[in-house]
């Protein structure tokens, strides 16, 4: 099994210290790049698909690096709504 693979496993268990940069590796995996207007965006972040653009928006985690379980709920949502995981 991957590193990525591993993620992606922990990231369906749904996982209270996930962090932002371990979230970016598997949106990444998944043909996502992180899109944001500058410093007008505030921690407002875009993921596009490059291959589909389809767009999953997310606030950076702050001031750690934790990803809320909120974020992480919403996101295993519209990834199986996608029909990538």
């Amino acid at each position: 099994m991957s590193r990525i693979e591993k993620l992606i496993d922990r990231l369906k268990q749904n996982p209270k210290d996930l962090t932002y940069e371990e979230l970016k590796k598997i949106l990444k995996s998944f043909g996502f790049y992180e899109y944001n207007k500058g410093k007008t965006s505030g921690s407002r972040v875009i993921f596009i698909n490059k291959y589909n653009h389809l767009k999953i928006e997310l606030h950076k985690p702050h001031p750690n690096n934790i990803v809320k379980t909120y974020i992480i709920k919403n996101l295993l949502h519209k990834l199986s709504e996608m029909g990538v995981i």
